[in-house]
C-alpha cells in the first residue's frame, strides 16, 4: 500500500514552528494589553462623563478629607508633645522629691552620711569631762554648720538628742552609756569646724580645764553610719493649706 503522508493540520499541531511560537506570544501580549486598556478606560469613563459641578464637588470632598487628616495629625502631635512634657515634668518632680527626701534624711539622722569634716578625740584621764563640755562642743559644731554628727561610732546626734552624766562614770547619750575616750565625727567644712572648736573659752578650753585633751583631725572622707528612727510627734500635726 502506498505510504500515507500526515495532513498539514496534524503537522502543525505536532510540530509547532518557531514562527508559530512567536505569533502565539505576540497574540498573548496583545490580549493582555487590550484587557489593561479596557480596565483603564472603564475607570476613566466615570470621570469623563461627569459634569463640572460633580467634579467640583469631588474636588471639595477630597480637600475636606485632606484637611481633616491634617487636623487629626496636628492633634495627635499635640497630644504626643503634651504627654512628653507631662512625663518630663513628673520625672523632674520625682527626682526633686527624692533629692529633698535624701537631704532631710541626712539632716534628721535617718540616713547614713559621708563627706568632708572632722574627727574629734576627747581623752579624759581624770574623769572630769562630762555633759557640760560635750554639750558645748556639739553646739559649737552645729553653729559652725555641721550637717551630721555621731558620737563613738554609735549614737547619731540630732535636734532632740539628750546628754546626761552617768552615775557609773562617762555620759548617757539618748539613753546609751558612753565612756571615754569620746570620739565625735562631724560632716561639714573641715576648716570651719576645726576653727570653731579652737575658739578661746570654747570647747577645747573647757575640756582642758576639766583635765582632758582634745585632738582634731580634718578629713575629706568622714563616714557616719549610725541612724535614728524618725520620731512620731505627740501633739504637732500638719497645718491645713489655705
Amino acid at each position: 500500500m502506498p505510504e500515507q503522508r500526515p495532513s498539514s493540520w496534524t503537522s502543525i499541531l505536532s510540530r509547532p514552528s518557531r514562527g508559530q511560537l512567536v505569533a502565539g506570544v505576540l497574540l498573548a501580549a496583545l490580549g493582555f494589553a487590550a484587557v489593561v486598556q479596557v480596565n483603564a478606560n472603564s475607570k476613566d469613563d466615570k470621570y469623563v462623563g461627569a459634569r463640572q459641578g460633580e467634579l467640583i464637588s469631588l474636588i471639595n470632598n477630597l480637600s475636606l478629607a485632606s484637611q481633616r487628616a491634617e487636623t487629626e495629625i496636628a492633634q495627635l502631635q499635640q497630644t504626643r508633645n503634651s504627654l512628653r512634657n507631662d512625663t518630663q515634668a513628673r520625672r523632674t518632680a520625682l527626682e526633686r522629691a527624692r533629692e529633698q527626701a535624701t537631704d532631710l534624711g541626712i539632716l534628721a539622722g535617718t540616713l547614713p552620711a559621708v563627706g568632708p569634716g572632722v574627727r574629734i578625740t576627747v581623752k579624759d584621764p581624770t574623769a572630769g569631762v562630762g555633759t557640760n563640755q560635750l554639750l558645748n562642743g556639739l553646739e559649737e559644731l552645729r553653729d559652725a554648720g555641721a550637717e551630721a554628727i555621731e558620737v563613738n561610732d554609735t549614737v547619731r546626734v540630732v535636734a532632740r538628742t539628750a546628754i546626761s552624766n552617768s552615775p557609773d562614770g562617762g555620759v548617757s547619750v539618748d539613753g546609751r552609756q558612753l565612756n571615754p575616750p569620746y570620739v565625735i565625727d562631724a560632716i561639714g567644712d573641715p576648716h570651719t569646724l576645726a576653727t570653731a572648736l579652737d575658739i578661746r573659752g570654747g570647747f577645747d578650753s573647757l575640756v582642758k580645764d576639766a583635765g582632758g585633751t582634745v585632738a582634731v583631725e580634718q578629713s575629706q572622707d568622714v563616714e557616719i553610719a549610725s541612724v535614728r528612727e524618725p520620731p512620731t510627734p505627740d501633739y504637732a500635726k500638719p497645718a491645713s493649706g489655705g
